[in-house]
């Protein structure tokens, strides 16, 4: 057990980055999504082997964001008491649990209870991921640490779907969740050797969490990356519409194309670190800003070629990949004194835009295609990245109890 002098930092952070924890976090975060992921690609065997139709199947999946919603919200006060590192290793072994459990399950309620459990380790995790990795790295490392940890989910974007639907197919489903409990387990392993003793910081509550939301930098920053994560998700849930309809790119094309978006949004994340150490406002700004003129780009080129729209949806992967890292270290600089709250509340501000920008996008798509999505989807990307150029405030703060 690593019992350094991280376990009682400074406010700025531990003398020496613990980059082993780090790395530890990054293994969780590739666990967590790829069990999130994988039923995207196993829905339908899934469906068939537990006797029920596909639109069945999916409630499971909206079981898990429902419960990660509330969670968010929840986890920081419930487990105000208990030292975060235990917090952290119980929320591995939550994710073993689900992947068991759904590899196991007979009939539709069990598949449900494994997905609620992960729904809860998914939700505890994003909450308190931040805050954690602000007291493993001294502060000027943070975004490089968070960027680091974020790189789990690009990894997870670029392997569970596609290798879930190849292994799925020869070795079967729930062997596929065998494997991603496996993957919890070496996540575990790796936490339990790495990760220090961290005492519960703050006064998480319910009224802390209220207090917290409204602070006006706090409620400015959620709807700013509310808006951003709305136009993206919007763009995101129809472009595999926009490229077969629009484009007319075959479902093998479709997949190259969205492995290209997974790589470069790997390397987005790492590109994001870097820039968020020598400007956090102006990337935060910017980054938005190039996706909303590479989704109106798409939309504009209409019968654009495959190679010249698989072009821009790699920039809008990059782009998108600072956006998470980006948000992330904002929460550390703007609630310091109560980043677990914080982290929940811009978790929670993350779920609901995911769920509005599905919902905007479907009745988009539904009245004007996936050319309207794309191009109001651009438009409101370009207001965001405008709104936090000119209104979000970065630097960190001289008190917890004044907003500036």
């Amino acid at each position: 057990m690593n019992t350094t002098n991280t376990s009682t930092p400074s406010a700025a952070g531990p003398i020496a980055p613990a980059w082993g924890a780090v790395i530890s976090m990054t293994l969780g975060v590739f666990g967590l999504v790829t069990a999130e992921f994988l039923p995207a690609s196993l829905l339908t065997p899934m469906a068939n082997d537990l006797g029920i139709n596909e639109g069945m199947a999916g409630q499971a999946v909206s079981a898990t964001a429902i419960v990660a919603l509330v969670t968010c919200l929840l986890i920081a006060t419930l487990t105000r008491r208990y030292d975060r590192r235990q917090v952290l290793l119980a929320f591995s072994v939550l994710l073993i649990a689900s992947n068991i459990l759904v590899a196991m399950a007979p009939n539709l309620g069990f598949l449900i209870i494994g997905r609620v459990l992960l729904g809860i380790a998914l939700g505890g995790f994003w909450t308190m991921s931040a805050a954690v990795v602000m007291r493993l790295v001294p502060e000027h490392l943070v975004p490089r640490a968070l960027s680091i940890m974020l790189s789990g989910v690009s990894a997870a974007t670029v392997f569970a779907a596609p290798l879930g639907s190849y292994l799925g197919d020869i070795i079967g489903w729930r062997n596929i969740f065998f494997l991603a409990g496996g993957l919890g387990a070496i996540a575990l392993i790796v936490q339990f050797a790495t990760l220090p003793k961290l005492a519960p910081r703050g006064h998480s509550s319910l009224r802390t969490l209220f207090e917290v939301m409204m602070r006006p930098r706090m409620r400015f920053g959620m709807v700013a990356a509310m808006l951003i994560f709305t136009g993206h998700f919007a763009m995101f849930t129809y472009v595999r519409p926009f490229l077969e309809n629009v484009t007319g790119v075959a479902v093998s094309g479709v997949s190259g194309i969205l492995l290209g978006f997974g790589i470069a949004n790997f390397f987005g994340t790492y590109l994001g670190g870097m820039l968020l150490e020598r400007s956090m406002r102006l990337t935060l700004a910017v980054m938005p800003i190039i996706m909303g003129i590479t989704g109106l780009g798409l939309a504009s080129l209409q019968g654009g070629t495959p190679v010249a729209d698989a072009a821009l949806v790699a920039i809008w992967g990059v782009a998108f990949g600072a956006v998470p890292v980006g948000w992330s270290t904002w929460i550390t600089r703007t609630v310091p004194d109560e980043a677990e709250s914080g982290g929940g509340l811009l978790v929670a501000a993350i779920q609901f835009a995911i769920a509005l920008g599905a919902a905007l996008g479907g009745a988009i798509y539904t009245a004007s295609g996936a050319l309207g999505v794309f191009g109001l989807s651009g438009c409101l990307l370009l207001v965001a990245g405008a709104v936090v150029l000119l209104g979000l405030r970065t630097a960190p703060q001289a008190s917890a109890q004044n907003e500036a």
